[in-house]
């Protein structure tokens, strides 16, 4: 995933396809493509402003060139708000 303020993201094409997906407090929204299932890109309870997205759904994007990319341990991330 690579994070970029949520104006600069832009789809071109197959939002037609996209489903939308959300659970709690349904302030995070997460996408997926709905003919295969892949993860698109989301927009983060923690930081609604800007959007995630998965870099192999890039045309034209090697991977192998981008240099060291960090990973995160999205298990370890909380999913329960503290009150």
């Amino acid at each position: 995933m690579c994070i970029v303020p949520k104006e600069q993201l832009e789809v071109f094409r197959g939002e037609d396809s996209l489903t939308l997906y959300q659970w709690n407090m349904k302030i995070a929204k997460h996408y997926f493509c709905s003919s295969c299932g892949i993860y698109t890109h989301h927009q983060r309870r923690a930081d609604p402003l800007s959007c995630g997205f998965n870099l192999g759904c890039l045309e034209n994007v090697d991977q192998t060139t981008l240099g060291k990319i960090e990973l995160a341990d999205g298990a370890s991330f909380s999913v329960i708000e503290d009150v």
